[in-house]
């Protein structure tokens, strides 16, 4: 098993930080293998900048990323970046208030700019992002990440960053249910 991920946005967004999170949720938490490579301007705030995380259940012997499985744009530029890159096959999740994706592209979207503007704290967008990435995704466990946001997260915000990913956790994990029961022919029953 390797998933290879991709997190994309602009500086001051806590792109690095989220992948950072996902990264140690595997290695610490789930006992998996990681890597992150991280990449970003000179301009540290406002300009381009992206986390690079490989999962594996083995030894990660080439660490950079050419075809993410999994493609998160938190920007515009980021998507326009590497949205050719993505496997066939991969999971595309964006931010729909900051990424308009090119028309028939499918994946998934969480507005978590808006999200975290509403709880009062727009710098923890990622922290929401991350909290959906584990619920679409399965790349790290619950717990696991649940516990790592927890651990990385500045002293004193340890409460606001935990509901900012169980927000991001619990719009993930409607929004798959939602697809299963539109896969099934259910549209607009409730189960």
């Amino acid at each position: 098993m390797q998933k290879k991920i991709v997190i994309t946005g602009f500086g001051g967004q806590g792109v690095v930080l989220a992948g950072r999170i996902l990264g140690k949720a595997a290695a610490i938490g789930d006992g998996l293998e990681s890597t992150l490579v991280q990449s970003y301007g000179p301009e540290s705030r406002g300009g381009a900048c992206s986390a690079q995380v490989t999962i594996a259940d083995g030894p990660i012997h080439y660490p950079y990323i050419q075809h993410p499985d999994i493609l998160v744009a938190m920007s515009q530029a980021g998507y326009d970046k590497y949205r050719e890159r993505l496997n066939p096959e991969g999971i595309l999740i964006v931010d729909p208030d900051l990424v308009q994706p090119v028309p028939g592209a499918g994946g998934f979207s969480i507005p978590s700019t808006r999200f975290a503007e509403e709880m009062g704290l727009k710098m923890i967008a990622n922290i929401i992002m991350v909290g959906f990435i584990t619920a679409i995704t399965g790349a790290v466990g619950l717990e696991s990440a649940r516990e790592t946001v927890l651990a990385s997260v500045p002293k004193g915000t340890e409460e606001k960053n935990l509901k900012a990913f169980e927000k991001g956790w619990e719009y993930g994990r409607s929004t798959l249910k939602a697809r299963a029961r539109k896969a099934a022919g259910q549209i607009g029953v409730f189960a």
